[in-house]
């Protein structure tokens, strides 16, 4: 899998809402599918109560993938409780893992305690743009927000990922509006966009962009 699946170990982080965990599922779930080596997903976001890579622990699991999930228990510390497994995966160089990393500062200090660690390793941290989400939608806030995420962590953004979505309205014309703003943090950072996060069903409509084709696996509990 070329940009998006390159590296050993793929971090993704990004602003509360943007789609991080969506990404996380469907890249553990195609690189489970190339069966190259073993995948483990690692659930480090604690923030988010409803979108969480565990709630998918089944499907995972049963594409061989290993879950890995923090201490429900210990949520309300600084830094939650994070199982040896994690290191596990670091340290593994045979597994291909995936981390669905928080980007709020609990869960950038999460990454930071690792950061000895990863930055011995062949990773990528992901960074997952929405440009409908308010917070982060114009390329000064977007860039802003990404930069602190870098700062606290100690890790260096290597790629950028376009998730603009409006949920069952999602259009491809959202997808390319969000498109326009990856292109304007990419100029503005330096950092490539190694893809679009889209649907199978709008790849005609998105002919000149690199498109990660996914189904939706994380939908609100009421839908």
């Amino acid at each position: 899998m070329d940009g998006l699946g390159s590296r050993r170990l793929t971090i993704v982080t990004g602003h509360y809402g943007v789609g991080k965990t969506e990404l996380a599922v469907n890249l553990a779930l195609a690189l489970a599918a190339e069966g190259t080596a073993p995948v483990m997903l690692a659930d480090l976001d604690i923030v988010n109560p409803y979108f969480r890579s565990r709630e998918r622990k089944p499907l995972l699991e049963e594409a061989g993938i290993q879950v890995i999930a923090t201490s429900q228990a210990c949520t309300d510390a600084d830094v939650p409780a994070v199982p040896a497994e994690v290191l596990a995966m670091l340290e593994d160089r045979r597994v291909r893992g995936v981390i669905d990393a928080g980007g709020d500062p609990v869960g950038a200090r999460v990454l930071a305690r690792f950061r000895p660690k990863i930055a011995q390793e062949d990773y990528q941290l992901v960074y997952v743009l929405n440009a409908n989400r308010p917070e982060v939608r114009t390329p000064e806030a977007a860039t802003a927000y990404l930069r602190g995420i870098e700062q606290v962590t100690g890790l260096t953004c290597t790629g950028l990922v376009n998730n603009t979505h409006l949920c069952g309205e999602t259009t491809a014309a959202e997808v390319r509006k969000g498109a326009a703003l990856a292109e304007a943090v990419s100029h503005e950072t330096g950092i490539p966009v190694l893809g679009h996060m889209a649907e199978a069903r709008f790849a005609p409509e998105l002919e000149g962009l690199t498109v990660f084709p996914i189904e939706v696996r994380m939908r609100k509990p009421w839908e």
